[in-house]
């Protein structure tokens, strides 16, 4: 019975700690670019968009070029944050004494 209530507070104290680090990366902004850095974005790994920043001489870009620089600022600030996420969740789990190799699955 022991073993039980042991795991019952376990996972109380998981979810506990799960709620501050989702808490937690609302505040936590990362950066994402493109171009050598002529588009940048800022999220919070949350996912929230903060600051888009286009470089000056992208206005005179055909249209397509700058999409496609959006765009691939985007999937680079999106990697950035999925890294943060797992980075920060990994420490949760072993602050908690469990494994946390397979963080890297779990849906924030």
């Amino acid at each position: 019975m022991m073993n039980f209530q042991k795991m019952m507070k376990q996972a109380q104290e998981m979810q506990f700690k799960l709620q501050e680090v989702q808490e937690k990366l609302k505040d936590i902004e990362v950066q994402g670019e493109a171009g050598g850095g002529l588009v940048k974005i800022t999220m919070t790994c949350d996912g929230k968009v903060r600051k888009v920043e286009i470089d000056e001489s992208l206005m005179n870009s055909d249209k397509e070029t700058l999409e496609d620089l959006i765009a691939a600022a985007i999937n680079n600030v999106s990697e950035a944050k999925d890294g943060k996420v797992e980075e920060e969740t990994k420490t949760m789990m072993t602050e908690l004494g469990l494994p946390a190799e397979a963080v890297s699955d779990w849906p924030l």
